[in-house]
């Protein structure tokens, strides 16, 4: 496990430079760089309000930084955030799963977001076994169990591929066995080629990961002041 480059270079695909990020007010972290390569894990650490799950929403382009930018392969976010949105899961704290749609459907949804619908079924029938939910294809969401709905989330990671996963302490509510999932299902997006950035307060089983710790970017009082 080594420490997160504070800076970028040609040859990284995902990179955020200088970002200063702004909610409710206060400054959140400022002066924050990454990159990341195709086939590398970046964990976010750091304590709560450090700014991780406010950092996934910025790589997301969910939230707009107040200041700093985000590019893929050199090209600033900014200016195609609909590319961006498609190559991407992101998975918060709320699962992204509809309650009158069965869980079935749920990932069929996503699967026909980023596959053929002839290879749609087989890529859900694959994700819904792999996670322990066959048994479940009929559930309608509102029925599932915290634990099943964040599997059913997770879920959507192998029935819709996508390069960058952004995932917001992923193992929250699973069980060792989902846990184990989870992981090994990391392990095989990034030795495929994939990036991978989360979150976590526990310790998570992905060999050769890098560290970024928040905290290391909370604003002095005095930056906070001049600009706010």
């Amino acid at each position: 496990m080594s420490s997160a480059s504070s800076g970028s270079s040609p040859s990284v695909a995902f990179t955020g430079s200088n970002l200063i990020c702004v909610r409710g007010g206060r400054v959140i972290f400022t002066g924050l760089n990454f990159s990341i390569a195709p086939g590398e894990a970046l964990v976010l650490l750091g304590p709560n309000g450090s700014g991780k799950s406010s950092l996934l929403r910025v790589m997301a382009g969910l939230l707009r930084p107040f200041s700093g930018s985000i590019a893929w392969s050199g090209e600033v976010l900014a200016n195609d955030p609909e590319s961006h949105a498609a190559r991407l899961h992101y998975v918060g704290h709320h699962d992204a799963i509809k309650a009158v749609l069965s869980v079935a459907e749920n990932l069929r949804f996503w699967a026909r977001l980023h596959r053929p619908d002839d290879q749609a079924d087989e890529a859900v029938a694959a994700a819904m076994e792999a996670f322990g939910l066959t048994r479940l294809a009929g559930v309608p969401g509102r029925m599932l169990s915290a634990g099943q709905k964040r599997r059913a989330n997770l879920a959507r990671l192998l029935a819709a591929p996508a390069p960058l996963w952004l995932l917001d302490e992923p193992t929250t509510a699973l069980d060792r066995h989902s846990v184990g999932v989870t992981e090994k299902l990391l392990q095989r997006h990034c030795a495929e080629g994939g990036m991978a950035v989360l979150s976590t307060h526990t310790d998570i089983d992905l060999p050769g990961h890098r560290v970024l710790q928040l905290d290391s970017f909370a604003p002095s009082p005095e930056l906070s002041e001049i600009l706010l």
